[in-house]
């Protein structure tokens, strides 16, 4: 399985996520970030690559609604719900990004 994780800047929550989940399954495991700034910016390529891909907000999947639309028409598109409020590999976030992610992907313990 190919999943992309998507945050706003690629620093925290969805690097944290990638480096968590790498290798989880034998899945492959990107991430990239949705402004300007972002360390790894998201493009069509993440959009096509990926199987599954897992947003931290809702604004993260409006604007991939807004910049990828109709790519996104066959993608398994889930918002985690989890705020800009941690700091990469926060222990607090990754348990709720293992709880949240557990819900649709097998997750070890």
């Amino acid at each position: 399985m190919k999943i992309l994780f998507i945050c706003s800047r690629n620093k925290w929550r969805s690097l944290t996520a990638q480096k968590i989940f790498h290798g989880v399954n034998n899945s492959d495991v990107r991430s990239a970030g949705t402004e300007e700034n972002a360390r790894i910016k998201v493009t069509i390529g993440h959009i096509g690559w990926a199987d599954v891909i897992f947003v931290m907000e809702k604004k993260h999947v409006r604007r991939l609604k807004d910049k990828f639309g109709v790519n996104l028409s066959k993608k398994k598109v889930i918002c985690l719900g989890i705020p800009d409020d941690y700091e990469y590999m926060d222990g607090d976030l990754i348990e709720i990004l293992k709880s949240r992610v557990s819900e649709y992907i097998d997750v070890p313990e």
